[in-house]
């Protein structure tokens, strides 16, 4: 059985999480053959982490990236070769596998490798010194004590690296400090490829680290076309729909079933919060049917369910004024200027005074982490359905249409959507 990861964009929003989620949990349903697996690859904010608890579901699991490791190609031997017997029993081992390491035990225990160099130099000492092959020798007396060994984590290219290098045949892997198999050159021919299913994205720049070493075998989505490349034909269902959760609710139907209520509220969690409640202008009529068989599915009324996980989200405040920025930002490249846009709901934007000057400042600390030329946040009010903006320092802000309230902030009335309303105005400014 393979496994598959569903993963969402970095800096995952509750949409991105959500269709992660459900859409793992359909697909362990219908394909019995692989199994799949969500994963983020963000850190969850406070209260995306307490929606889940709530509801009594389990968030996508953290994956820091999609790069081949050790453990995908360690090597676990069906016997245990124990380093009481004597030298001579390898002889079956050796024909019927041609191993160059033998992994060695003393009951339970892991002892090392010995390899076929340890086993020729000992034969090749003992006729040197005695002209003759002496006695039999038990393993353990052959067996050499090493310090080498990988971890289960190291990345396949790292260990290729330092295994072409070494004079050594094998290596020992340990996970957690505890032996759990072997590596040998042999193992490093070729490089294993993960199978990866893109929702919520299709751009590399968004994705998890290494997806250039991955299988990309599917792409939900709902923004635009990037220049993201396949090695084969795959499977893709991009619309241009409010929310990912909206797709992958339609995959449900298309095969027949129907999301249990944990599903329904978790879909319905994702196709709210990226339509704003339905309000934004991205939202369409596809969105709102949706979301109606999602209420009835997960036994909850729209206004409540929608009240009570936003307020849950708070306001802006200094002390997660970069988790905020930072837990759905979007980076983007055009006519060689990058851009990165930040984006979170707020319940009232009564309070910008106590917090903009931490948000600008945080908000320039994100673009020089991130090398960008330019950064901003997009602060909606999800109950009065406006916005702020605000940007760091760059020479377009000059020609931004919104209202500019003071220096770098400015007003956005009726602007709920980042990719629908923002992000055309920012490229259109870049590429004039």
């Amino acid at each position: 059985m393979s496994k598959i990861y569903i993963t969402g964009h970095r800096n995952p929003d509750m949409d991105s999480l959500c269709s992660a989620y459900a859409y793992a949990k359909l697909k362990n349903q219908i394909d019995k053959d692989n199994e799949y697996i969500a994963v983020r690859i963000g850190s969850l904010t406070k209260s995306i982490q307490k929606f889940f608890e709530d509801i009594g579901a389990e968030p996508p699991v953290y994956k820091n990236h999609i790069y081949p490791t050790i453990k995908d190609v360690i090597l676990i031997p069906s016997e245990r070769i124990d380093a009481n017997m004597p030298i001579t029993s390898l002889s079956k081992y050796y024909n019927e596998e041609n191993p160059s390491s033998y992994p060695i035990y003393d009951g339970e225990d892991f002892l090392g490798l010995l390899t076929i160099d340890d086993i020729a130099l000992w034969f090749m000492q003992s006729i040197e010194k005695l002209d003759k092959i002496g006695s039999v020798p038990l393993i353990k007396d052959v067996l050499k004590k090493r310090e080498e060994k990988f971890d289960a984590t190291d990345l396949f290219e790292d260990g290729k690296a330092i295994l072409t290098k070494s004079k050594l045949r094998g290596y020992p892997v340990y996970e957690d400090n505890v032996y759990i198999g072997y590596v040998t050159r042999r193992c490093f021919l070729k490089a294993p490829r993960h199978n990866v299913i893109l929702v919520d994205h299709n751009e590399a720049a968004q994705s998890i680290k290494g997806i250039d070493t991955a299988n990309i075998v599917e792409i939900i989505d709902h923004h635009r076309l990037g220049t993201l490349k396949t090695i084969l034909p795959i499977y893709m269902d991009i619309e241009p729909l409010g929310s990912t959760c909206t797709i992958v609710y339609q995959q449900y139907l298309k095969h027949n079933m129907k999301p249990n209520e944990i599903e329904a509220k978790v879909l319905l969690a994702g196709l709210i919060s990226d339509t704003v409640i339905l309000k934004s202008p991205t939202t369409t009529k596809v969105d709102i049917e949706t979301a109606n068989e999602l209420v009835k599915l997960a036994k909850v009324e729209l206004k409540e369910f929608a009240e009570k996980m936003f307020s849950s989200m708070g306001g802006l405040t200094i002390d997660v004024a970069k988790e905020k920025i930072e837990s759905d930002f979007k980076i983007y490249a055009e006519n060689g200027i990058s851009v990165g846009i930040g984006q979170c709901e707020v319940v009232t934007l009564k309070d910008l005074d106590n917090y903009k000057e931490a948000c600008l400042k945080t908000l320039d600390e994100v673009r020089v982490k991130n090398s960008l030329s330019w950064a901003m946040l997009m602060i909606t009010d999800v109950i009065k359905e406006t916005s702020v903006l605000l940007t760091t320092d760059f020479k377009l802000n000059k020609d931004i249409q919104y209202k500019k309230i003071e220096n770098n902030i400015y007003d956005m009335p009726g602007v709920l959507s980042r990719k629908k309303q923002l992000l055309p105005d920012i490229l259109s400014l870049i590429n004039q």
